[in-house]
């Protein structure tokens, strides 16, 4: 069987992961998805920097819209960011009849019911795993392995960039700023960090994940977002001293008035496994009824994590794809 091929939009970070990771572990990825999974075109305005990392493997374009009007290509990875042209193009993937597979937390968490219909029309798959937590596959915990129960809450620590400005502030008993700037320089922390800091990632995030644990669409225009530019050195020292640890929390649960769903700091026992959560890595507890509290730990960001999701989720619509008789 000739292996199914993608299409990928943008070749960034997560991108040349995605590629890089895809040929390394081309058997053992064709062993589980029961064919092959070939990137054979990419789009990126630096072509030249595009093809230093394919070579001859794929075909690369400049125009995104070539990659989508390709027939041969079965499912587009869009890797643009952002809620402008990453929309018009995903919309355009669907409305072709392409399966899509995002790490676009921002665009699913505004447009993401426009999105999702789109493809309920098609008959096609939008495929997100990436999108929360990078390489944590909690998408798949909460809509495959924890089916069987019903979702009480779900929180987690979300933000890398939070997490280790938080952690740095603790040990080292420093204040916000100082430490933003050391987090800005180590790249963990954007030029313009007001996504993370704000507490804004966070809860595109946790929208997704109720969405998910919940079956309410995306809704982020609901979410009460606090983040952690208010906090000080002292808040952090007193909270130890009582116990505690401070960590930015997105939060959803359910309640008799409805689903809540927030992001603020938040005061954990320090005792809590989730409270030893440090540095940019990422956890999520989930608590459901049947299975009693679950925890998912591991690198929220990165090249490869992140690529690790992608290509998750590649192979479950390959899988899905190849056992269709009418594919």
């Amino acid at each position: 069987m000739n292996p199914i091929q993608v299409g990928l939009l943008g070749i960034g970070t997560v991108g040349s992961g995605t590629f890089r990771v895809l040929q390394r572990n081309q058997e053992e990825i064709r062993r589980r998805a029961g064919r092959g999974i070939a990137i054979t075109m990419v789009a990126d305005l630096d072509t030249e920097r595009a093809r230093a990392i394919v070579g001859d493997a794929a075909q690369v374009v400049a125009d995104a819209r070539q990659v989508i009007a390709n027939p041969a290509i079965d499912i587009v990875i869009e890797l643009i960011g952002g809620y402008g042209i990453a929309r018009t193009l995903v919309l355009e993937a669907l409305a072709a009849g392409k399966h899509v597979v995002t790490a676009n937390k921002a665009l699913l968490a505004v447009h993401g019911s426009e999105i999702f219909a789109a493809a309920r029309a098609k008959g096609v798959i939008v495929a997100f795993e990436a999108a929360v937590a990078g390489g944590i596959p909690i998408i798949k915990a909460l809509r495959e392995g924890l089916t069987a129960n019903r979702i009480e809450w779900v929180a987690g620590i979300i933000n890398g960039t939070t997490n280790f400005i938080l952690s740095e502030m603790r040990s080292k008993g420093l204040d916000f700023g100082a430490v933003l700037k050391q987090a800005q320089a180590l790249g963990y922390a954007e030029a313009d960090p007001t996504f993370d800091i704000e507490g804004v990632d966070a809860a595109h995030k946790a929208t997704l994940m109720s969405a998910i644990a919940f079956g309410v669409p995306v809704q982020f225009d609901k979410a009460y977002v606090e983040g952690i530019t208010a906090l000080q050195a002292a808040d952090i020292r007193y909270a130890e001293q009582l116990g505690y640890r401070i960590k930015l929390l997105g939060i959803t649960k359910r309640t008799p008035q409805g689903i809540e769903l927030r992001v603020h700091p938040t005061l954990i026992p320090s005792t809590r496994l989730i409270a030893n959560v440090e540095g940019a890595m990422n956890a999520v507890v989930v608590q459901g009824d049947a299975v009693g509290t679950t925890l998912y730990y591991g690198k929220g960001a990165g090249a490869e994590p992140t690529a690790s999701a992608v290509i998750a989720d590649l192979v479950d619509i390959t899988r899905l794809h190849t056992a269709d008789p009418d594919h």
